[in-house]
């Protein structure tokens, strides 16, 4: 069974940072897009960054320039640094593993943002 685990989350000011990994399915991992995804109280669950099997990436308009989607194939880990974190950046984020055939979701990690 694939099993996304997700860590990083925290408690950060305003203007903070932090860095979130998510340790992914090792045999499919250099094939698969990578995506981040966050949910707060509320609201719906909204695609933040992801990078595809190429290298490829993509970012919510909100946070572009602050955050980055990296990839490490050899550890099958995908990384979210977010820096100039801001009070409305605050919800849960979700790792997701997605292909042809399969579309996998880890549990997420909080992230909360004081003002």
């Amino acid at each position: 069974q694939v099993q996304l685990v997700e860590s990083g989350g925290g408690l950060v000011q305003a203007g903070g940072s932090l860095r979130l990994s998510c340790a992914a399915s090792r045999s499919i991992f250099s094939i698969s897009s990578m995506g981040w995804y966050r949910q707060a109280p509320g609201k719906q669950r909204e695609l933040v960054a992801v990078i595809r099997s190429g290298g490829g990436t993509n970012y919510a308009d909100s946070v572009k320039g602050r955050f980055t989607i990296s990839r490490d194939n050899t550890k099958a880990t995908v990384y979210l640094q977010m820096n100039s974190l801001k009070p409305e950046d605050t919800a849960i984020y979700y790792c997701r593993q997605t292909g042809g055939l399969y579309d996998y979701w880890g549990q997420g990690t909080q992230v909360t943002v004081s003002s």
